[in-house]
């Protein structure tokens, strides 16, 4: 039995389709708020999760842009924002299908099962690392050296997310400014250039003599930090 994370802050609404997703055979978790689901997929590594854009706190794309840094579970977002820029906004920040509300639960039910016969052979990272003194918790978007507390800004920090999303390869420039900035134009490369050497200085690492962000001249970065396991 699959296990679906339903996250909805409207409690008419989640209580409704939490139980018609139970009358479709699912196990069912309930998260009001995009930290609560963090939190939930951290812990319980749902098999598939449904999420409203709307969200209280983290809205509904930042929240998908934290899961898609530590899990590929399957995200289906439910919204009443139809436009084709919202939808492909969601697409791009990391949901794999796009349910307009009000909607016909049997198309839903379909798409849901859709989504599960999907099969992902990636291996994604885990939601807590470690690199020497440095920890990164990516579902709690925190982050600590030596045991203090890193405050990093909400840019800074999708742009960690994007790097270690993609562990190992190269990061071209223009892929983050779209990721990161949601923008292309070759002028902003000294912002990506500017906070690079920011979070660089943040975690401790050194450019000439780099641990975790490699630079590629002319192309982009590589995240190159080998996780420590520490249990």
């Amino acid at each position: 039995m699959s296990l679906v994370l339903l996250t909805e802050d409207d409690r008419m609404l989640r209580g409704t389709l939490g139980a018609s997703l139970r009358a479709w055979n699912f196990d069912v978790l309930e998260a009001a708020s995009g930290e609560e689901a963090l939190t939930m997929v951290a812990g319980d590594r749902p098999d598939l999760v449904i999420l409203d854009l709307g969200l209280p706190g983290i809205d509904g794309f930042e929240t998908l842009r934290h899961l898609r840094s530590f899990t590929y579970a399957p995200v289906v977002v439910l919204s009443v924002r139809d436009t084709l820029r919202d939808k492909v906004a969601a697409l791009d920040a990391g949901a794999d299908d796009f349910v307009v509300k009000p909607f016909e639960p049997d198309e839903l039910h379909a798409r849901l099962r859709a989504q599960l016969r999907r099969v992902r052979t990636d291996d994604p990272p885990p939601p807590l690392l470690h690199y020497g003194p440095l920890e990164i918790d990516l579902a709690r978007a925190s982050v600590t050296l030596d045991g203090e507390g890193v405050t990093l800004t909400p840019t800074e920090f999708r742009l960690l997310d994007v790097l270690i999303g993609h562990r190992g390869r190269l990061v071209t420039h223009a892929a983050l400014l779209e990721s990161v900035w949601r923008t292309r134009p070759a002028s902003a490369l000294p912002r990506v250039r500017t906070f690079v050497q920011q979070l660089r200085r943040k975690l401790g690492d050194d450019g000439a003599r780099p641990r975790l962000i490699l630079t590629e001249v002319g192309l982009g970065y590589r995240w190159i930090g080998d996780d420590e396991d520490l249990d």
